[in-house]
């Protein structure tokens, strides 16, 4: 018990529902021992005990909720006791924080607070509040050896800040989160990219808490531009992908940015590993419809990471099965382009869960997203499966009345293809198989009606153009010449 010791974690204050979930998986991944003290998981500080600091450097080597780590020193609500608590604390333990107060060793102070601002002068009193620790080091404010912080907490709620700090904190910068990789990995830099290409942190989020691993086989069988593979190859995960978009995945398809007219010819997937140093890990992508799986039953997949179409931006289809009656006229060298159809939410998690249940290995997970419309949420709505267990529920707020959910499951037992899908599959996906039509078709105007407006107003621009003199130009037109230029 003896060597257990105190961090304070300090996590960024965006994507708050998440970080609970990415700890939970972070400690089971690396199967640390950890005690977490403090209950109210919204606070950008948490109080947490590891076994020691390798255990805690772990943790911090994969966080990207965590912006930096510290050992503890002192902790309290009042302010006399608070120094009190950090004299001694040094006095009992000079053994092992000698080394940090040596009269070479660099230093600085940084004072931290959150819902309350603090004036430079004010900083600076708060510091020399502090004068009994015995510092000998010179001060290096750009580059120190040693780093200590000062916190104060004035609670979450910015208007009703308390007369007096919820808690005061000081101790040791030990080390900090993997933040740096969503700049590292940001969309704004990223060779290939689409509209509906998933956020950087949000990417990285998912692949920790699919546990991946280095050497781990990860899969996406929605890959679209792979933005979820770059994340679980920088974690050290073999990376594989399909989708039923051509054009997507052989990056044929328009550019979203608006600078850009063209398609490169070296945009892919895999210059997207090759660009942040992956690309040894890069195994392939397919064009594939994941209503007719294409996978032999022995293929096993350590984690699956996928955001499905939701039919918003990205179309959701899946090829569509004909029973004709009529000859087959078409010849051995005709190019055939089969028909697509509608794939409801209600068959595509269906498919997903069933699809997971058979390819991933015991203990393995999926990651997945669900959409839905914020007054309908009922936990019966979320989809089930009798060979996985539901882990980890995050929700993520969108534009307007909607909403999604990050859903993580972790196979619990072998697939029988005998065994029938847990609970109302029907009632569970009839909430959001019509997301689409209410997204669209909710708000004040339908879309038909939106349409019809905007064309009016367009005429009516024109008219106006006309009578100035002007000459109107026919964008669609000009658009369509674009795309057809892309394949002359």
């Amino acid at each position: 018990m003896a060597n257990w010791r105190k961090f304070i974690l300090w996590f960024a204050q965006e994507h708050v529902d998440f970080r609970v979930q990415e700890f939970d998986s972070l400690v089971k991944m690396f199967g640390l021992q950890v005690r977490r003290l403090t209950e109210h998981t919204m606070k950008p500080f948490w109080l947490v005990e590891f076994r020691d600091t390798d255990t805690a450097l772990q943790y911090a080597s994969r966080s990207i909720s965590l912006r930096a780590m510290f050992e503890l020193y002192a902790h309290s609500n009042k302010l006399p006791e608070f120094h009190q608590r950090l004299r001694n604390h040094v006095t009992e333990n000079w053994g092992t924080l000698a080394e940090y107060f040596r009269l070479e060793s660099s230093f600085k102070i940084v004072v931290e607070t959150y819902n309350k601002h603090f004036s430079q002068k004010e900083k600076v009193e708060k510091i020399e509040s502090m004068d009994y620790l015995p510092i000998e080091g010179p001060v290096n404010l750009k580059n120190p050896q040693v780093e200590w912080w000062y916190i104060e907490f004035w609670g979450l709620n910015p208007t009703a800040v308390p007369p007096e700090p919820e808690e005061i904190m000081f101790g040791r910068l030990v080390a900090n989160g993997q933040r740096h990789l969503i700049k590292e990995l940001s969309l704004k830099q990223r060779k290939f990219i689409g509209n509906t290409s998933m956020d950087a942190q949000l990417s990285l989020l998912m692949a920790n808490q699919a546990m991946v691993r280095d050497g781990d086989l990860v899969f996406d069988p929605f890959v679209g531009t792979g933005s979820l593979l770059v994340s679980a190859a920088k974690w050290g995960g073999y990376v594989l992908g399909a989708d039923i978009d051509y054009m997507m995945v052989h990056a044929r398809c328009r550019p979203s940015r608006i600078t850009q007219k063209v398609r490169e010819k070296d945009e892919s997937i895999r210059a997207n590993l090759k660009q942040y140093g992956c690309a040894d890990r890069y195994m392939d992508v397919v064009v594939a419809d994941f209503s007719n799986p294409v996978w032999d039953s022995r293929i096993s997949f350590d984690s699956i990471i996928t955001d499905p179409p939701y039919g918003i931006r990205e179309a959701t289809e899946k090829v569509e099965k004909k029973i004709s009656l009529r000859a087959d006229t078409r010849s051995e060298n005709m190019v055939h382009y089969p028909s697509t159809s509608h794939y409801s939410l209600q068959s595509l998690y269906g498919d997903l869960l069933e699809f997971a249940a058979k390819h991933l290995k015991m203990g393995g997970r999926l990651v997945c997203w669900l959409p839905f419309h914020s007054e309908d949420y009922d936990p019966k709505m979320l989809p089930q499966h009798q060979n996985l267990n539901l882990i980890a529920n995050s929700e993520q707020q969108l534009t307007g009345n909607t909403a999604r959910r990050l859903l993580t499951y972790e196979k619990c037992s072998e697939y029988s293809p005998t065994q029938p899908l847990l609970g109302s599959t029907t009632q569970v996906t009839t909430l959001s198989q019509d997301f689409r039509d209410r997204y669209f078709n909710n708000a004040l105007e339908s879309r038909k009606e939106r349409r019809m407006r905007k064309a009016e107003l367009r005429e009516q621009a024109r008219v106006e153009m006309n009578a100035r003199g002007k000459i109107p130009t026919d964008g669609r037109s000009k658009k369509c010449d674009l795309n057809k230029a892309r394949f002359v």
